[in-house]
């Protein structure tokens, strides 16, 4: 079976250790350069759908929390709070959506502004319990891709779905398979916030925006403020989990008073979308390192190149072709230790995308043979023609190792 566990040790994504604590990996360069490549892509699909990115605390003052009711229904999540004296008290967030209501109420706001789509990659932190966690797939330190889209109650409907146009969007870049929809709703003997006639607003909100899409109902799933629509995984192991996410929260803007004036010059209050296109970095790569088997897509890939001169003769021209392919934006390394069969199986071990051999004839001409992950060989070509190869797969966010012919 695969194990991202493992995969993660032999690629040298990451790296847990019991000096650090148990849940709170760290990502070494490896995994870091494939993680940047994907949070770098969601902040452009972001940014073009209209999105405004902040950044925020990772902890905060208690009232805070006790405002957005964090801490009355959550508490079991949280860590312990951090007195500093009897009246200065922080506690590490267990979500984002407390600051982002803060950014919504820095100043008035118009109803031109809506939808407001605040967006962040940011850290957020549970307690959970030491057998619960496990590589990346349950940990204490999370990096969620998360946003809160303020809308009147009239947009909704409209933003529910362009976000799950957006989620299907950054699926297919990724290599994300969803197992299927579900559609969260409140259980008995579960602590919510709101009235029914909120509840049954919003789910009727959330049920239209699913029209057309085959879903099931979970009872008892719904976050405490509000229902949501749950886009679900399963791991190699048959794990089922939730990668992406859509919910509607009547209760956060009332409880931070947050209003907008409406073209008749009243005051309304919006409504909050709390939305994650790709869940948390440490979920979503637990999942594309084993639904890759570690071979990622050549866009993130944390070597997409790697040249090999076949002897000494040639490191030169490999050391110079490694900076133009880095110039050009690829990430782009030369092996010059060993053998060249055990540099090309290291290669492989490691799941490079592309090698580029070079011997005495290449380095002549200015050429360089391409091979490919998938044990394909190509003809030696310019090396110009090489990274433009290299360089158009990437631009495309292909999973194929070759541009359309």
């Amino acid at each position: 079976m695969i194990d991202h566990r493992r995969l993660g040790r032999d690629l040298e994504l990451f790296v847990s250790d019991p000096l650090a604590g148990a849940g709170l990996p760290i990502w070494l360069p490896a995994g870091a350069a494939a993680r940047h490549a994907v949070e770098e892509y969601v902040r452009e699909l972001e940014r073009r759908a209209g999105y405004r990115h902040v950044y925020s605390p990772p902890l905060g003052k208690r009232e805070l929390f006790e405002l957005s009711g964090h801490v009355g229904y959550f508490a079991g999540d949280m860590f312990p709070p951090m007195r500093l004296s009897a009246d200065d008290e922080f506690v590490l967030r267990p979500a984002l959506c407390p600051h982002h209501a803060l950014v919504f109420r820095a100043r008035g706001r118009s109803y031109r502004e809506l939808p407001l789509r605040v967006a962040e990659i940011g850290g957020m932190y549970r307690a959970e319990r030491s057998g619960v966690l496990g590589g990346l797939s349950r940990v204490r330190a999370i990096s969620l891709n998360d946003a809160h889209n303020f809308c009147a109650l009239e947009q909704v409907g409209d933003e529910v779905r362009e976000i799950l146009r957006l989620i299907r969007e950054a699926h297919a870049a990724l290599g994300v398979r969803p197992a299927g929809f579900r559609l969260s709703m409140r259980g008995p003997g579960e602590k919510y916030v709101g009235d029914d006639a909120d509840w049954a607003r919003a789910e009727e909100l959330l049920r239209a925006a699913l029209d057309g899409v085959d879903y099931e109902e979970g009872p008892g799933e719904a976050a405490f403020y509000g229902p949501k629509i749950d886009i679900q995984i399963v791991d190699a192991a048959g794990r089922e989990s939730t990668i992406s996410t859509v919910q509607l929260d009547f209760d956060k803007p009332e409880r931070f008073d947050l209003s907008y004036t409406d073209a008749d010059g009243r005051r309304k209050r919006p409504v909050m979308v709390h939305r994650s296109l790709v869940g948390s970095m440490e979920r979503l790569f637990a999942y594309l390192i084993e639904v890759h088997a570690g071979a990622f897509p050549a866009w993130y890939a944390p070597v997409q190149l790697v040249l090999l001169p076949v002897d000494d003769g040639q490191a030169d021209a490999a050391v110079a072709l490694a900076r133009r392919a880095e110039a050009a934006g690829l990430r782009a390394e030369v092996d010059l230790a060993g053998s060249l069969g055990a540099r090309i199986r290291d290669a492989a071990r490691r799941k490079v995308p592309y090698v580029g051999v070079i011997g005495r004839r290449e380095a002549a001409d200015g050429s360089v043979a391409l091979r490919l992950r998938d044990g394909r060989g190509l003809d030696p070509m310019p090396a110009a023609d090489a990274l433009g190869l290299v360089g158009a797969v990437v631009a495309a966010r292909s999973a194929d190792l070759l541009p359309p012919a």
